[in-house]
């Protein structure tokens, strides 16, 4: 597994075949954001929409904590340790946090989350951004602002009532509740539980299933997942989705996984 060039001080991005994947690394701060986190990120999904040999991503951490959300300490009035290149970044990209966060403009392949400890605030905003989940038998989610005296505004008031039951979606952000695993298992916040210390084994697992499958499929199917919700006219998002699938059925892949299919063989995929 090879480490990216745009890798920051506390973002590891490593390419490993089709997959890349992104760690955050600040331990010692249980993972909370800083602008290098961010940069790190920002560019990971970038790199990801970008790069054609690339077909989804893995989000994991460094250490028994995923992610503590926004860091507190530094906030509002501390400093935050911005590079240059950060600053002169927002000058051009002035949402960059949220693209990095994953609320605006995510990339076009699936992303994977693979949970080991705590994933609070921001870690949990950041969950409900990505697309497939793996939580290990310990993690524990909560979307802790509103204790702050703070708005989520990465999402998750949006977000979760549209993935969860809404009584779930507003306990968690109305009183910052913590949902163990099983709970979150349950209400469909995540897709499956580890064994402690086995998220991201089983994330790469699913990366290597998305990976044989072909990729202008994959992409069609994960923009129709995320743009053609229940706010969306059931006949309207049929049609939003006939144009998504247009491209797909026309395309070389999609006769060569039914000639493969004929054949019994596996399908070799050339995103054409």
């Amino acid at each position: 597994m090879a480490e990216l060039d745009i890798s920051t001080k506390n973002c590891i991005i490593e390419q490993e075949g089709k997959t890349l994947i992104v760690t955050l690394n600040r331990p010692e701060a249980k993972n909370a954001f800083n602008p290098e986190m961010l940069l790190g990120m920002y560019k990971a999904w970038r790199r990801l929409d970008e790069d054609d040999s690339l077909m989804c991503a893995i989000l994991t951490a460094v250490g028994d904590t995923f992610c503590a959300g926004m860091d507190l300490k530094a906030g509002p009035d501390g400093d935050n340790g911005a590079s240059e290149e950060f600053m002169n970044l927002m000058g051009t990209v002035p949402n960059v946090h949220w693209q990095a966060l994953l609320r605006d403009n995510r990339p076009s392949k699936p992303l994977i989350l693979a949970v080991e400890g705590y994933a609070l605030a921001g870690g949990t905003e950041i969950l409900a951004g990505t697309d497939l989940r793996v939580g290990a038998e310990d993690s524990i989610y909560g979307v802790t602002e509103v204790a702050r005296g703070l708005y989520p505004m990465a999402g998750s008031s949006i977000r979760l009532p549209r993935q969860i039951p809404y009584c779930r979606a507003a306990e968690m952000v109305l009183l910052g509740r913590h949902c163990t695993a099983q709970e979150a298992l349950e209400w469909g916040l995540i897709n499956r539980i580890v064994p402690k210390g086995q998220a991201l084994a089983e994330a790469k697992k699913m990366a290597e299933e998305l990976c044989k499958t072909g990729p202008l499929a994959l992409k069609a199917i994960t923009r129709s997942l995320r743009e053609l919700q229940t706010d969306i006219a059931e006949e309207e998002a049929m049609l939003k989705s006939d144009e998504l699938a247009g491209p797909v059925f026309a395309s070389k892949d999609a006769k060569e996984g039914m000639r493969a299919f004929k054949e019994k063989r596996p399908a070799n995929f050339t995103g054409e």
